[in-house]
């Protein structure tokens, strides 16, 4: 089971690299997907073209610090369960921050990816699952 969570973490965190080539215009994820235009708080401080580009940094860091976890909890590092922590709480608020306002085509915005990384939270936090023993 610790290298099917391992695997786990790291497809997720490769996930993260498609919403990168959305926000960085290399392809659209679905036809006609504005994210991260329209970002319920960036549009209001950024030009459409620097919110991409900072959606595209933090997806990167996103997707490093969970390959990285999935790639310690593969090693049984006690490094992975802070990394982890760390990185699925970091990834819920870049798509928390980054998402239009609106509640239509969550599943495009990341509302996924929130629940997969409470998921991620909520077994490595309260469960204490993979036990580090």
């Amino acid at each position: 089971m610790r290298i099917i969570f391992g695997v786990f973490i790291i497809l997720h965190g490769l996930v993260h690299l498609l919403y990168f080539g959305q926000s960085a215009r290399y392809f659209e994820l679905k036809p006609g997907m504005p994210w991260p235009d329209r970002s319920w708080i960036f549009s209001r401080l950024l030009t459409d073209e620097a919110t991409r580009y900072l959606a595209s940094i933090v997806l990167i860091i996103a997707a490093i610090g969970l390959v990285v976890s999935g790639i310690g909890i593969f090693m049984d590092q006690n490094w992975w369960r802070p990394l982890i922590v760390g990185a699925a709480a970091f990834s819920a608020v870049v798509f928390l921050l980054f998402w239009n306002g609106r509640m239509q085509n969550l599943d495009g915005q990341g509302l996924v990816g929130i629940l997969i990384d409470i998921a991620i939270l909520m077994t490595v936090l309260v469960l204490r699952w993979p036990s580090t023993e």
